[in-house]
């Protein structure tokens, strides 16, 4: 029940992501030599899913940011402003707000599976311009912008509160909470970080592509860099959180199953 924070259920979300876009990566192993074996709708369902999933994790990681930045510069109010059921709510707005905007970004898509392909086995998607763009606009240019924004304002607040704290070193108590929300904010950063890096490419390809067809070896390769996000993210947080290791060492033994855990 001490995991049980805002910040926690934020990082549950973007675990969730995580898991399915793995879970997603299971059906590419039966594309071989670029044919698809599952048929037209299966393809469009794949790539419907993958893009909710995308989205969402971008989503994610802006709130991810929101809260740390409440935590670090606004943490009097940070308990009053960031609530669990606050929390909740953009939750359920941020996936509820991925599916949307991807239905409507792959609507044509969705009410003819196939339509785009020029032959048996492929998996081509076609995007409209405007549709497209927007897209771009809402998953990538305004999730980063506001993301390097809030986190250059949390690193400066910190790097501020660090100082002040080795010149008041009497008062241990405030010290100690506020060395965990810097450790956590520092932590998450690195999280941010690899994000970034591996979204940045995914960005600029969409930004240079002359055509909406989702089917050149670039945007293969920058799509793959984009799910190695979902791939890193577990393997950060077991090196820097021990609480971490210790919860997925209970669940994994079972030891979450007794009355007395």
């Amino acid at each position: 029940r001490k995991l049980h924070t805002s910040t926690n259920l934020l990082l549950l979300s973007l675990a969730v992501s995580d898991f399915f876009v793995g879970l997603l990566m299971f059906f590419q192993i039966t594309a071989t030599d670029d044919c698809w074996f599952l048929g037209d709708l299966m393809c469009v369902l794949y790539q419907y899913i993958a893009y909710i999933i995308t989205s969402a994790s971008v989503g994610n990681m802006v709130l991810i940011s929101i809260d740390r930045y409440v935590a670090i510069c606004d943490p009097l109010h940070y308990s009053t402003k960031v609530t669990q059921k606050t929390v909740q709510v953009c939750v359920c707005l941020c996936w509820t707000g991925s599916i949307s905007l991807q239905s409507l970004n792959l609507k044509d898509n969705l009410k003819q599976p196939g339509r785009y392909n020029s032959c048996s086995g492929e998996c081509i998607l076609g995007i409209n311009y405007i549709a497209g763009f927007a897209d771009l606009i809402l998953t990538f240019i305004v999730p980063i912008t506001v993301i390097v924004v809030l986190y250059i304002r949390v690193f400066v607040v910190a790097v501020s509160q660090a100082r002040v704290m080795r010149s008041q070193i009497a008062a241990v108590s405030l010290v100690t909470a506020k060395k965990s929300e810097i450790k956590a904010a520092r932590a998450l950063g690195v999280v941010i970080f690899v994000f970034l890096i591996c979204i940045f490419p995914y960005g600029c390809v969409s930004l240079t592509s002359q055509d909406n067809l989702l089917n050149t070896s670039s945007e293969a390769f920058v799509i793959c860099l984009f799910y190695l996000n979902s791939c890193l993210n577990p393997i950060i947080y077991a090196f820097f959180y021990p609480w971490f290791r210790k919860s997925v060492k209970l669940i994994v033994i079972l030891k979450i199953l007794q009355p007395d855990s």
